[in-house]
């Protein structure tokens, strides 16, 4: 277990040093040694994506090393996703991600995407600062089974309810569960404005939704 540990650590590290190679290198090898890839994504990768959002919050991260950091972890996540996968993609349903309209804090969210993908479901990501009405036209068009809405500040945590709002407008609410989360984001929160589930972190938002499926 502590040589697990240690490569965790290590994985983690290497997301956060930016360098995909390496990255790369150290699942393989994790892989080679039997270690279970659902633990290498959620210790290893998962962990280092985490610490840069922090980096990214005390602002000794910016967007280009985000970005760069998203790629490293990528590099990583090719090399499990053929492991990880239990099924035909979208098997468990289709699920809409994305954080709203004047947040571009997308590590969250990003990590949701993998984890949900690794999991058997089909994921359609429309990235970050998106408009409300993509939020709808998704829905209408890919009619999946759960929106995912990210924010990460307070002050573009009420175009969640926008959302929710302009779904119930278009007819189109009650063909769709809605799940949020982010930092600044609360289960008080999610109840107020109707979502039907909150997730406080990647994992439990996999599960949450999970749960929220026939």
């Amino acid at each position: 277990m502590a040589d697990s540990s240690a490569r965790f650590a290590a994985i983690a590290q290497a997301v956060v040093d930016l360098q995909p190679r390496k990255t790369a290198q150290l699942v393989q090898d994790a892989l080679a040694d039997g270690i279970p890839p659902a633990e290498i994504l959620l210790n290893g990768l998962a962990r280092g994506m985490n610490r840069v959002g922090e980096l990214f919050a005390e602002k000794e991260f910016f967007v280009p090393e985000v970005l760069m950091a998203s790629r490293t972890m990528e590099a990583g996540f090719e090399l499990l996703r053929p492991l990880l996968a239990t099924g035909d993609a979208g098997r468990l349903g289709r699920v809409v991600l994305g954080v709203v309209q004047g947040d571009i804090h997308d590590i969250g969210k990003n990590i949701v995407k993998v984890l949900l993908e690794a999991a058997g479901f089909e994921v359609i990501d429309l990235g970050r600062d998106v408009p409300v009405q993509e939020f709808v036209r998704s829905v209408r068009e890919r009619q999946p089974q759960v929106v995912g809405l990210s924010s990460l500040m307070t002050t573009t945590m009420p175009l969640m309810a926008v959302v929710i709002e302009e779904l119930k407008k278009q007819g189109l609410r009650e063909k769709v569960r809605v799940v949020v989360g982010g930092a600044p984001v609360t289960a008080d929160y999610a109840r107020s404005i109707g979502a039907d589930g909150y997730a406080p972190d990647a994992p439990t938002a996999v599960r949450e939704i999970r749960n929220l499926l026939p």
